[in-house]
């Protein structure tokens, strides 16, 4: 039976040292929580740190590992202290939190703690793979684990590999700060689905790589050329049930009704967040200030109990935290406070369930507003405790939980003015609106809850591996290969139809940089040398340049994607058709216009079409300019004869009725073939592919679907068969 392996920094249970020995404790977190619903230990397996350095383990190792297996379904990965502070606190803590937070200045780059994370990831990714067998599902969690992917896909490449990742994933701009930012891409494409809380952060990951790496993305689904890896977004959330049973409880009850006799009858304004500076915990404390200052009526009928856990409090950046922290509180206090009322009620520690549940059900308001957040759960744990669906939610838009939560009181975490007016209306809001508002969140966060998030990203791996075996059934394996060139051999007259750019040679920036290789030059003279054979290159390059390149070759060429003809012994070029040229003064006007719009992007005109250029600008700006363009061009182009396509990042204008297709029945007419070999890379290509005979090997270069009848995955692969074809 085929398991699921979870991969994440922590274990569910940490060990705790006890002058016997060790003990096991659950861990702190919400990832435990939130894989509950899925992680069985006897079906199961959890790799990750134990949570003491190997320093004071000492030779207790074979044991913790005994008894984590058998009572917990844990396999720990032990580091040192030295890994700990170098991979831990050093790279994922100093590098990767900040920088994904959007907090640049405070992100450190050092080199020596990039190599402890990559070693410490290979640490993970090989208790991974002697864990797993075939058939299982490997689900890895987190920033601190982003090269494990890969690593794991280097030695099994047909494992089953999830990834997700519990923080934001940044903007280009910010993620383009981070010097190993490839390897981090690379190491994230490892798996067949890459998950994230929102949209807007697939989508900043899937520009990164089109950025960054040049592949790309189609309706989440991103091509490196090899592999198809799906990107989609899955709002983690809690265990509905138990937060919304928690008022319920008797010693919920109890904790509750202590909290209201202290508090004489004065509204709660609740406020929890781990001590970190991505909460937005000063910015708060300012707005209450104001608020305060604001609305004297206020004062001595409300308390905001702000509950700050502690966090990294050995590092100096959260110490300095903490002191402002206690120092603008006492300010509060100081300033607005009167005998026998303090305005702020601060607790710096961490609270057990039921008096955390106390304090969702008696608050009449939560303000939660992170300057920075990947979800946050507080939010959707204050809303489900709230079984008579009243209190208001004041949330920052910067949370990730914003997207869902939209009937919230949503606030800019920076603007201390509106958040003082938030906390005003939230006060003095009818209960009617907020049960109006809560009504709805509770709903969904009810349906959408922590089991159903697991086992929705479950069913989306399991979806990947399925388009991934799709695609997997037309790739050129070595059998079919064999077949093809059995087929090769036993042939009396043999037909070549090859593009070039993409198919005989990778992209470049610059169009004119693509020159043959003599390698690719000798092959395509030694398959035109086959006896009883004629090679057909048909591209969309000019006639000038196919001239230069493939002349001296002796096979024919098609030059701008069918618009014109040469074959062996032809001294002039057969141009198809004869075609008023008129339109490319206006046509060329509008494509100048958008390239000057658009930097990098250029004009090339041939003979019979014009193209505009995009390989080089922005992707972002370009993928905006060409919808645009392509809408404009359609209008202008649609009474003068005229057909608009798109290629690989190029924008073509030309003669209607001329295709490659077209080109390829001047050969394919004759007939007698009883071999066609067919290759191309782009929606130039399906021209082709869908004018030849249903036992033709047509090729689609690029893992994408195709009339093709089979996929290469690059280049280098198409090269690769047509060797074999040669030597044949």
């Amino acid at each position: 039976m085929s398991k699921l392996i979870i991969v994440s920094n922590r274990l569910p249970v940490s060990l705790v040292k006890r002058k016997k020995g060790v003990a096991f404790i659950p861990s702190a977190g919400g990832l435990a929580t939130g894989l509950s619903a899925v992680f069985n230990p006897a079906q199961s397996a959890w790799i990750g740190w134990p949570g003491l350095p190997t320093e004071k383990i000492k030779d207790d190792t074979g044991a913790i590992e005994r008894e984590l297996a058998a009572r917990h379904g844990c396999i720990p990965v032990f580091l040192s202290r030295e890994e700990e502070e170098n991979y831990y606190a050093g790279f994922s803590n100093r590098t990767i939190w900040p920088l994904f937070h959007y907090f640049p200045k405070y992100t450190e780059y050092h080199p020596p703690q990039w190599e402890a994370y990559r070693a410490v990831n290979q640490r993970f990714a090989d208790a991974a793979l002697k864990a797993a067998e075939p058939g299982d599902t490997i689900w890895v969690h987190d920033y601190q684990l982003m090269l494990v992917p890969e690593m794991i896909r280097r030695k099994a490449p047909d494992a089953t590999i999830g990834f997700f990742l519990h923080i934001p994933f940044p903007t280009f701009e910010v993620f383009r700060l981070l010097p190993w930012r490839n390897e981090i891409l690379k190491g994230l494409l490892g798996a067949d689905l890459a998950g994230f809380h929102t949209y807007d952060y697939a989508q900043y990951f899937m520009r990164a790589i089109q950025r960054l790496l040049g592949y790309e993305s189609h309706l989440g689904l991103v091509n490196d050329g090899q592999r198809v890896v799906r990107a989609d977004a899955f709002p983690i959330s809690i265990d509905f049930a138990r937060y919304a049973e928690s008022g319920l409880d008797a010693e919920v009850m109890a904790e509750m009704a202590a909290y209201r006799e202290r508090l004489t009858g004065r509204k709660v304004i609740l406020s929890i967040d781990r001590m970190d500076y991505t909460k937005g915990i000063r910015q708060r404390l300012e707005a209450l200030d104001l608020f305060f200052t604001q609305n004297p009526q206020w004062k001595e009928k409300v308390v905001c109990i702000l509950v700050a856990v502690p966090s990294r409090a050995d590092v100096d950046r959260y110490q300095s935290l903490k002191r402002n922290v206690d120092e603008t509180i006492s300010r509060i206090n100081g300033k607005h406070g009167v005998i026998g009322w303090t305005p702020v009620e601060y607790l710096y520690r961490s609270l057990p369930f039921k008096a955390l549940a106390a304090l969702y059900n008696l608050a009449d308001a939560a303000l939660i507003t992170p300057v920075r957040d990947g979800m946050n759960l507080v939010a959707k744990e204050y809303l489900a405790a709230r079984r008579d669906e009243k209190g208001v939610l004041i949330l920052s838009e910067m949370a990730g939980a914003a997207a869902e939560l939209g009937e919230a009181l949503i606030v800019n975490p920076n603007d201390i003015v509106g958040m003082a007016a938030a906390i005003k209306e939230a006060l003095e809001m009818p209960e009617n609106e907020q049960v109006r508002r809560n009504a709805t969140m509770r709903r969904r966060i009810a349906r959408y809850d922590v089991a159903r998030w697991s086992a929705d990203f479950l069913a989306r791996l399991d979806e990947a591996k399925k388009t991934q075996a799709r695609l997997g059934e037309r790739r050129l394996n070595p059998a079919t290969q064999a077949r093809m060139l059995a087929a090769c051999r036993a042939a009396s007259r043999r037909l070549f139809l090859l593009d070039y750019d993409g198919t005989l040679s990778p992209y470049f920036n610059d169009p004119s940089a693509a020159t043959p290789a003599p390698e690719t030059l000798s092959l395509l003279a030694r398959l035109a040398a086959k006896p009883n054979s004629h090679l057909v290159v048909l591209s969309g390059r000019g006639k000038d340049t196919l001239s230069e390149w493939f002349g001296h070759l002796g096979i024919s060429l098609v030059a701008e994607h069918g618009a014109a003809c040469r074959e062996p012994g032809m001294s002039e070029w057969e141009v198809a058709g004869a075609a008023p040229l008129q339109w490319k003064n206006e046509i060329r006007a509008i494509l100048e216009l958008y390239a000057d719009r658009t930097p990098g992007a250029f004009v090339e005109e041939k003979e019979l079409s014009l193209v505009w250029h995009f390989r080089k600008a922005n992707a972002d700006l370009a993928m905006a300019r060409v919808n645009e363009l392509k809408d404009n061009l359609v209008a202008l182009t649609a009474n003068l004869g005229l057909h608009v396509q798109a290629g690989h990042k190029n924008i073509e204008v030309k003669v209607h009725g001329v295709t490659k297709g077209q080109a390829a029945m001047r050969w394919l007419g004759r007939g007698g073939w009883d071999f066609i070999f067919a290759a191309g890379d782009d929606t130039t290509d399906e021209d082709i592919f869908a004018v030849l005979p249903a036992e033709a090997w047509s090729i689609r270069v690029g893992l994408v679907p195709s009339a093709a009848n089979y996929n290469l995955p690059s280049y280098r692969e198409t090269l690769a068969a047509l060797e074999r074809l040669a030597e044949c």
